[in-house]
């Protein structure tokens, strides 16, 4: 075994604790050191990136059942010990979220870096907060991280103050609260019947639960779900985040949309893991749940797109779109529908976090705000559509100005934009031949394709829904692109920062290699939802994982162990 084949294994513990040594070394650096803490935090977010590529790799040279990255930092074997756990869904998770705040952290640099305290900090205890989260194995430390990511996310939202984003955090704060404490309530019911809170060891225990006990245990795993599914923004759990989200900085807004995806990670997790076939009388158990509460989630998103102008507010509802696609799709229990899922998860997560980065430099280039703030929600006179408005009630006519408008050049600056907007509503509308349409193409056929060849009436349901999804967001969108690109109002070119640009057009190419390399990028969703769909290999690897020979613990072993991470 070589030196790299024998540290890989330790490389998992580092996207927890990257972060956290960055996050530290950030808060005792002067506040008046700006240059310096972007310099330190763009260092640590890129070597972020680094360590969930190499991760990823790692993990995808893997064959089952040892395709398992088990690291034991308490070196107590599992269920007593805390233990990391590295496979296909946490490598692919942890990959699409160190891209998205690499990219967010770029467009942050340019501004809003500077707008409030310790915004770098922050943002790498979120960072912290999404890895640990991605790669815990036990629902404890899930609390643990879910609680640190929700923490650094208040200061994000409230990061450059404002009374929109005071009074939208003060909504957010308070439901996250709530559902940290129904997380609570949930995961002692849990412990209280099983005796563990080990997600494999959870899993071995649960189709052995007494059929007295079962009620209660299906009580805590309710209560628990609640938690995960505010987070992940099912209806009507999700009245708070489109307030909240189009409040928010850009920067902070393109993070928070991977903050639904940890809901949606979370639930595909334990779905697949604790109510597999195997689990007795729990087989299957919420995900009846989970396809209505996401197909009328995927049709609040779509018609709240329709009703909203604002480019800020069409990105939270599109974040809704998403989440109700996922959850309803996740509700069919299907391997090779879930394929198509992992598959639309990554560009749909690009295509939002590109949107809320562009819906900012689209608001600054038509608002009278020359600092690049947010207008409230609540101040008309302020938004973009109401300076348009007006401009048209004073007589300006699109037919009369149509004349002096041929043969004018496009500044570079708005064509730029253009381009992007229309990249923008080309994924989220799922039109070809971009990521958007081949995830959602996947899902289709996924969905015609059944053992008895027959179609079940709800998969005509949900093809229709996201039919009429893509229908709406296609109009929402382009009538926003033609009231802010066409409509003739009298102003110079947006001043467009290179670095601001960069991150939208990166995480738009991003959606273009997963469109040109969709056959790899397929092969590998299809083989992480069969490991997904045989929990057994998820279990072993856990179970049997022992911990590192030492002084404290040889007697407690009595026998040489292989080693602390598999």
């Amino acid at each position: 075994m070589t030196l790299a084949q024998a540290l890989m294994p330790h490389l998992t513990v580092v996207p927890i604790l990257l972060p956290l040594l960055a996050a530290c070394l950030l808060m005792l650096t002067g506040e008046g050191r700006h240059r310096s803490k972007a310099t330190l935090g763009l260092v640590a977010t890129a070597l972020n990136l680094a360590v969930a590529v190499l991760l990823f790799l790692w993990v995808q040279q893997g064959e089952l059942p040892s395709a398992y990255g088990i690291y034991l930092p308490s070196n107590w074997e599992a269920p007593f010990g805390i233990v990391l756990v590295l496979d296909r869904l946490s490598a692919l998770m942890l990959l699409v979220a160190a891209l998205v705040v690499l990219m967010a952290l770029l467009f942050a640099l340019a501004r809003w870096h500077k707008a409030g305290a310790q915004f770098h900090a922050l943002f790498q205890i979120q960072i912290m907060g999404l890895n640990g989260a991605f790669l815990t194995g036990d629902l404890f430390n899930l609390f643990v991280f879910f609680e640190v990511m929700l923490a650094a996310s208040y200061g994000l939202l409230l990061h450059g103050s404002g009374p929109a984003r005071v009074k939208a955090g003060l909504h957010y704060i308070g439901i996250n609260l709530a559902a940290s404490s129904l997380f609570l309530v949930g995961a002692a019911l849990i412990y209280g019947v099983t005796g563990t809170l080990n997600m494999a060891d959870l899993a071995a225990k649960i189709p052995a639960v007494s059929a007295f006990d079962r009620p209660l245990l299906h009580a805590g795993c309710a209560i628990l779900a609640v938690a995960f599914l505010a987070k992940a923004a099912m209806w009507p759990l999700n009245f708070w985040l489109v307030p909240a989200y189009a409040s928010a900085s850009a920067p902070s807004g393109a993070v928070f949309a991977l903050l639904t995806k940890v809901g949606i990670y979370v639930l595909l997790r334990l779905s697949t893991l604790l109510f597999s076939p195997a689990a007795g009388d729990s087989a299957g158990f919420g995900s009846s749940w989970l396809l209505w509460g996401g197909l009328l989630t995927l049709a609040f998103g779509a018609i709240g797109m329709l009703a909203t102008q604002r480019p800020a507010r069409l990105a939270g509802f599109a974040v809704i779109v998403s989440s109700g696609t996922l959850m309803a799709v996740l509700g069919l229990a299907r391997p090779e529908v879930t394929a198509g899922l992992l598959y639309y998860l990554p560009g749909s997560a690009f295509a939002v976090a590109a949107f809320f980065l562009l819906a900012e430099l689209m608001e600054r280039s038509r608002s009278a705000d020359t600092e690049g703030q947010r207008a409230p929600e609540d101040e008309e006179d302020h938004l973009p559509f109401a300076m348009a408005e007006m401009e048209l009630s004073r007589g300006a006519n699109l037919d009369e100005d149509e004349e002096p408008l041929i043969g004018r050049a496009i500044p570079a600056s708005t064509a730029l934009l253009g381009l992007a907007f229309i990249a923008c509503t080309v994924l989220l509308a799922g039109l070809p031949p971009l990521s958007g349409f081949i995830g959602k193409f996947a899902l289709l056929s996924a969905l015609l394709q059944s053992p008895d060849g027959s179609v079940a009436p709800i998969s005509w349901v949900l093809m229709a829904l996201l039919i009429v999804a893509g229908l709406f967001a296609l109009i929402a969108l382009s009538r926003t692109g033609i009231r802010f690109f066409w409509t003739p109002l009298e102003r110079p070119a947006p001043v467009l920062r290179v670095v601001e640009y960069l991150p939208i057009a990166l995480l738009l190419a991003l959606c273009v290699a997963l469109t040109l390399h969709a056959e790899a990028a397929m092969q590998y969703t299809r083989a992480t939802a069969a490991a997904l769909y045989q929990p057994q290999h998820y279990m072993d690897a856990v179970l049997s994982a022992r911990p590192l020979l030492t002084p404290t613990n040889i007697d407690r072993l009595g026998s040489p162990a292989p080693g602390a991470a598999r």
